[in-house]
Order: structure tokens, then sequence, then C-alpha cells
């Protein structure tokens, strides 16, 4: 695998993932590349839709993927009973992939159905939709204060701006409490 190249591991976990037919969605840095300005990105977040009989299916996979990576199933199983987040460590790269466990909201469910994919590489992987992307970023940026999520929610409304959906922005921004931070963002566009 390509050291210096983060894709190659993205497409050989959205590999896996559709194999297992686990839903996912690719998010975070690596989709702010994708819909927004190019920046640095240390891991892979993936949102996955797993269940318990996934667990050992999807430990197999990425210990076969990288049999010097590090995975801990009993992290797997915590994040799962908790919806919280487990990850894996490529041996080869030293990439991290953060998995992240789609909680049972509403907010998860939409934006698990309007996924979008892309081809990579050749091979199609599944990102969150830029709206749902902003979504995020605003809930953690209310969660940490951290201008990075600001910054990132910014840089997909001016790269994506014209083709995004400003009433479906407006109604979770809404719902999630964010409305006033998105609001700064369209009228600034």
């Amino acid at each position: 695998m390509d050291q210096d190249d983060p894709r190659q591991l993205l497409i050989k976990v959205a590999e896996i993932l559709d194999r297992l037919n686990i839903p996912y969605m690719i998010t975070g840095g690596i989709a702010v590349l994708v819909w927004g300005r190019p920046r640095f990105t240390a891991d892979i977040d993936v949102i996955v839709e797993l269940k318990p009989e996934h667990i050992d299916k999807l430990e197999i996979a990425l210990h076969q993927l990288s049999s010097v990576g590090y995975i801990d199933k009993d992290a797997m199983e915590e994040a799962l009973s908790r919806h919280g987040e487990f990850n894996f460590i490529d041996g080869s790269t030293g990439m991290k992939v953060d998995f992240w466990i789609l909680s049972k909201d509403s907010f998860d469910a939409s934006r698990l159905k309007r996924r979008i994919a892309k081809e990579i590489l050749g091979q199609k992987v599944y990102f969150i939709s830029p709206e749902d992307l902003i979504l995020s970023k605003l809930r953690w940026y209310q969660k940490s204060q951290s201008t990075r999520h600001l910054e990132d929610a910014e840089s997909v409304i001016k790269v994506s701006g014209g083709k995004l959906d400003v009433q479906y922005l407006k109604t979770w921004a809404e719902k999630q409490g964010t409305f006033s931070v998105l609001g700064r963002f369209l009228s600034a566009r």
C-alpha cells in the first residue's frame, strides 16, 4: 500500500464494508477534501451502521488488511453498545481509521439515507453529503468550540455553495440548535 496516499487505505476499508454489507459513509477531514478545501488530515473517519453480527467478520477483515495493525474487539463491542467509536491502525501506513457507530437519532438516519457515492481510484466510496457534513461540523463546533470545525463548514459552503439544499440545512440547523452559526455563513456567501 502506498504510504503517502491515504486513498489506498480508504478504498480498502470501503471494499471491506461493502463486502460485509455494512452501510457506511466517510466523514471528517477526508469528506472536507471532497466537498470543501484541501486540508491536512491524519485519519479517516467512517460512520458505520454496525450490528453485533458484523463484529467478528469486520475484525477478521481488518486483521487481514494489516496483520501488524491494531484493532480491539472489546473496543468494537463497547462502541456498539454505547454508540461510540473504535479505531483501527493500519500497520503498514500508521494511519488511523476511526469507526463511529451510527446512532438511532433521526439526523443519523437522514444522513445515512443521503450519503453520496463518489469514485476514488476506480472504487465506489460513500461520503456524507455536503449538507450533512456542514451540519455535523456545526454540531462538533457547538460541543468543542474548535474553530477547525467552523473553518471546515465554511469551506464546504464556499466550494459546494450553489449546489447545497439550503432548506435542508436550515431545517436541521434549527433542530440541532446551530441555526445562528449557519445563518452567519449563509448570509456571507
